[in-house]
């Protein structure tokens, strides 16, 4: 499959805010951030920041079954959403305070969970200024000839871009109550530049002790080859061993119409003496790789995202699996893989040139007229230029028919150009389709844009050339030498496009066979694939599992508003045996498993208070 370096296909709508106002600006450059100047979304890069992770409005009723709240503990400075992911390890707890909410108060809160009935906070390592941690915590004992005693790894995203950090950091947690700073935004500077502060910003980091050798793998946010291998084994001096882009370096993993394809998480693990590393690759699925030579990996076994979408199918839906691997585990016996597919975006836009009867990559605007679930708009193209202030005038469209006003990106805001449009009048709907430049091109992306009127984009520029029958060549746009603008008049009318939104839910867990990838079974809760719980009930999509370490059918989930989730493989089948929502709801992101006394109990954090210990009691 031929694709563009830029990671630009979108899963679903993000809002976001914008307040750069420009008239006239060159194409953006090929490290744009999460959001363009004109409000053009990566969701890859959304994905990576954190932005995706949901909301807080509404949540399901409080419920339990065959799980203890042993306890819980309020983190302190603690505003909805502020606390991140969880780790465990040698009876203290570690939780991520990120800073995508309020840019203050970022860290990691360290709690004594030696009583898991009475957890205490016993410190709190406080992230440098403009920094935060998030999707990657984990402590871990290393003994290499360098270092002997238990580490602390932590990824940094930046809410401050001049102040921030990026890069990974390492602290000794020999003694958890007094953390001691070993390596602070270490990584890869290849994108962010040289000097203090340049490492490029990473999503997640998992480490493992390999021997005498100590590795840890990181999720670069900012270039294609985004599996970067750290050698820690002297963490003072922990420096990038190995780069690589995995569906560059392994073709077959990737599959069409899934072009999102970027690391997002990992664990490693030993198995038959190598040690395997599970990436949740987004579009590209579930992959293990065999990293027990840094610098010489292969890829070991890959799944691919079935069609139809096989959890939303038993109910009903027929639709495109929407790929979105976040996170996944190996079983205690290494018998199965569970994956965790996160999907904020419980409706999809089908978008289609009628004339030609081929597909259009495009989603709803973040801040315009959202059509309603079984809502249909069909009519006719009509060309309205780049629609900025200062171009030529956007032509009427005709209120006595549906008219869709297709607009071409640059130079100035989508919510400028959706302006000119309803200025125009006559017109039901906007299509904007992308711009030249190596980052653009055929490139799809989401859009962050206000108006009054149902506004759907970025569609890929030759979807929109192809609407109003004109040559168009990809390598050409490219490579700049093909046509800097659609070279048609304006008010040209073009093909007939239908738009229309319809259910298909939340996202949800994936079964595989360990050896094999092949998919077994799905699960996800009832309500994740009830329209009536579409809005309103919170965010339904799990986030994280975590396998047991004594158990092989067992596993635990965090499912945001959906609360905590237990599981038992049955048969080759996911089969829920317990949950647990609290009084006034859960919204839960990370999920750890711990010992204590012989007895097996889970950590999960809420993003809105701290900390939770369950124990499952059922059989």
């Amino acid at each position: 499959m031929t694709r563009t370096r830029r990671r630009l296909t979108v899963a679903g709508v993000i809002a976001g805010a914008l307040t750069l106002t420009v008239a006239v600006l060159s194409p953006a450059s090929a490290h744009d951030g999460a959001t363009t100047f004109d409000g053009a979304i990566d969701n890859a890069k959304v994905t990576h920041d954190g932005h995706q992770h949901g909301g807080t409005a509404g949540h399901l009723p409080a419920s339990s079954s065959n799980v203890q709240l042993v306890s819980k503990l309020a983190m302190k400075n603690v505003v909805p959403e502020k606390i991140a992911d969880v780790g465990v390890f040698n009876g203290f707890a570690y939780l991520a305070a990120w800073g995508v909410v309020t840019c203050k108060y970022n860290g990691v809160h360290v709690v004594d969970v030696r009583n898991p009935a009475a957890p205490k906070e016993v410190a709190f390592i406080v992230a440098k200024e403009g920094s935060y941690p998030g999707e990657g915590v984990q402590a871990l004992h290393i003994d290499t000839p360098m270092f002997n005693g238990d580490i602390l790894v932590t990824n940094n995203e930046k809410c401050k871009d001049k102040a921030g950090f990026g890069g990974m950091n390492i602290y000794d947690v020999t003694n958890p109550e007094h953390p001691t700073p070993l390596a602070e935004g270490v990584g890869d500077e290849d994108v962010a530049g040289q000097g203090k502060k340049a490492a490029n910003e990473i999503h997640s980091v998992f480490a493992w002790d390999a021997g005498d050798k100590a590795y840890a793998v990181i999720v670069d946010n900012e270039e294609g080859l985004d599996v970067d291998i750290m050698d820690i084994t002297d963490p003072k001096k922990a420096f990038r061993l190995a780069e690589y882009d995995l569906d560059q370096m392994f073709p077959s993993i990737t599959q069409p119409g899934l072009d999102e394809i970027f690391l997002h998480d990992m664990v490693v693990k030993q198995i038959g003496g190598r040690q395997i590393m599970l990436a949740s690759y987004w579009d590209a699925g579930y992959l293990q790789i065999d990293v027990t030579d840094p610098t010489n990996i292969s890829l070991v076994a890959q799944s691919d995202f079935t069609f139809p979408d096989p959890e939303a199918a038993e109910s009903g839906f027929i639709v495109d699996p929407e790929g979105n691997g976040h996170e996944a585990e190996f079983t205690f016996d290494n018998k199965y893989v569970i994956g965790a597919d996160e999907d904020f975006g419980p409706f999809a836009l089908v978008a289609q040139n009628v004339t030609d009867g081929t597909a259009i990559n495009a989603s709803q605007g973040s801040d315009t007229t959202q059509l309603t679930p079984g809502q249909t708009i069909t009519g006719t193209a009509k060309f309205a230029g780049r629609a900025c202030p200062g171009d030529p005038a956007v032509p009427a469209g005709d209120p006595n028919t549906v008219d869709i006003a297709v607009v071409e990106r640059g130079v100035c805001l989508f919510t400028e150009k959706v302006a000119s449009v309803i200025a125009a009048g006559g017109y039901d709907a906007v299509l904007i389709f992308n711009r030249t430049g190596t980052d653009a091109c055929d490139g799809s992306l989401g859009m962050s844009v206000a108006g009054n009127i149902p506004t759907f984009g970025v569609a890929p520029r030759g979807q929109g050339f192809a609407i109003f029958n004109s040559p168009y060549s990809n390598a050409d746009c490219l490579a700049g030498t093909g046509p800097a603008q659609l070279p048609v008049a304006l008010g040209t009318v073009g093909d007939t496009l239908t738009f229309s939104s319809s259910f298909d839910g939340w996202g949800y867990v994936h079964l595989f066979d360990r050896v094999t990838m092949a998919e077994l079974d799905t699960y996800a809760i009832p309500e994740a694939h009830n329209p009536a719980f579409a809005t309103g009930f919170g965010d339904l999509s799990v986030h994280e599992v975590a396998t047991s370490p004594t158990q092989a059918d067992l596993a635990y989930y965090s499912y945001y508003a959906g609360g905590f989730r237990v599981t038992r493989i049955v048969g080759g089948q996911l089969q829920e045996v317990g949950h647990f929502i609290d009084q006034g709801g859960n919204n839960f992101w990370g999920v750890q498993v711990f010992q204590h006394n012989g007895q097996e109990y889970v950590a999960a954090s809420d993003r809105d208070l701290g900390l939770y210990i369950f124990r499952y009691t059922g059989p």
